[in-house]
């Protein structure tokens, strides 16, 4: 099982949704670094269950313990373990359907790999939980962006049919603060609408989908390593680790299919005497390295499959057909509340893409800058 990504900075996970914590482990800070435990519980709040018919009725304190790298409120330099407590566990919901393989979730394929051996409570390592420990980690790293002047943001785009206005009316990309027990949306009247939709479903026993769009302002130009650790390589490798995520465009994406190269190329201009362009369908990315212009992508993610409509599915140690009608606590949308990882994921990455760059001084003494080299 490879639970660590990363070059210059590392991200290792670990745990399982009934086991004792989650965690991770970040290598690769510089010493130094503030650590805004305040930011990080806001983080981790916003991907707090709620029980309040909108999230699973799971609901934890997630309250983030530091076990080593960081001393006095700073980064030490050497690895940062951080640990989360799972208080709120019921196993035995799931021992009446143990040996059903759920519609939609990793039950077959995880004994397929793992031959019987692995933790299936809540899902075990393949459960929505573990997502707690890298908005930890990526919080921290979204800290070090923010003073690097980069910001990161993500909002929800759509759910169960309901539109959020879309990232180019938001006049001068002037992006909204988060607020607590809120949805991230760009207009806050969509909020009700996708609420209503999202219990409407969950009444009914089912679930919805939807898309997440994020944002990533002052990056400068520069950035990514062609081929395999492209920007888009990386942000996509970490994307489709959020478990529900089926798929990824940047820029316009899947539109590119029906536009010519004249409507789908960027023209260069100049505009207070940097280098920019005119459109930017191609989301910031030239190359698979960023072009200076704001970075843009979106994902879908699936419909929680914990659902509580009965569902034809097969006992896998009888070896038979059967049927399913699963109890426990299950999001109708997990949507809301993986705006969050999605976005500290996307700090992570981004700040590992950086660091290759210019190295860990950079991440506490600020980017370089250049100038255009006089040819010879």
């Amino acid at each position: 099982m490879k639970n660590t990504f990363g070059n210059a900075i590392s991200l290792t996970i670990f745990g399982e949704s009934h086991g004792p914590a989650v965690g991770a482990v970040l290598d690769g800070l510089a010493a130094g670094l503030p650590v805004d435990e305040a930011t990080i519980a806001a983080a981790m709040d916003r991907r707090r269950a709620r029980g309040d018919g909108l999230s699973t009725a799971r609901t934890e304190a997630d309250t983030v313990e530091f076990v080593s790298g960081v001393y006095q409120g700073h980064t030490t330099g050497t690895a940062i373990t951080l640990m989360i407590r799972n208080e709120n566990t019921r196993s035995g919901d799931y021992a009446k359907t143990a040996d059903l393989l759920r519609p939609g979730h990793a039950d077959f394929t995880a004994y397929a790999k793992y031959e019987g051996w692995q933790d299936a409570r809540g899902g075990g390592h393949f459960s929505g939980r573990i997502t707690a420990a890298s908005v930890a980690a990526g919080a921290l790293c979204e800290t070090v962006l923010k003073n690097l002047g980069i910001r990161v943001y993500t909002h929800i785009a759509a759910c169960a049919g309901v539109e959020d206005a879309p990232l180019s009316s938001a006049a001068g990309l002037v992006l909204p603060e988060p607020v607590p027990g809120h949805f991230s949306l760009l207009d806050p009247s969509r909020e009700a609408p996708m609420q209503e939709a999202i219990r409407a479903a969950g009444s009914e026993g089912d679930s919805v989908g939807g898309i997440l769009e994020t944002i990533v302002t002052g990056l400068p130009a520069g950035i990514g390593e062609p081929w395999f650790d492209s920007v888009e390589s990386e942000l996509a490798h970490l994307m489709f680790a959020i478990p529900a995520c089926k798929g990824l465009e940047f820029g316009a994406g899947f539109r590119f299919a029906s536009m010519r190269g004249s409507e789908a190329n960027d023209p260069f201009t100049m505009r207070d005497g940097q280098v920019v362009t005119a459109t930017n369908r191609n989301g910031g990315i030239n190359g698979g390295i960023t072009n200076g212009m704001p970075l843009v992508f979106r994902t879908v993610l699936k419909p929680t499959p914990s659902i509580y409509k009965q569902q034809h599915t097969v006992d896998y140690m009888a070896r038979e057909d059967a049927l399913l009608q699963i109890k426990g606590r299950h999001d109708p949308c997990i949507v809301p509340r993986a705006a969050v990882v999605q976005n500290t994921l996307t700090a992570f990455g981004l700040l590992d893409l950086l660091t290759v760059r210019y190295g860990t001084l950079a991440q506490k003494h600020g980017l370089p800058t250049y100038e255009p080299a006089e040819r010879m």
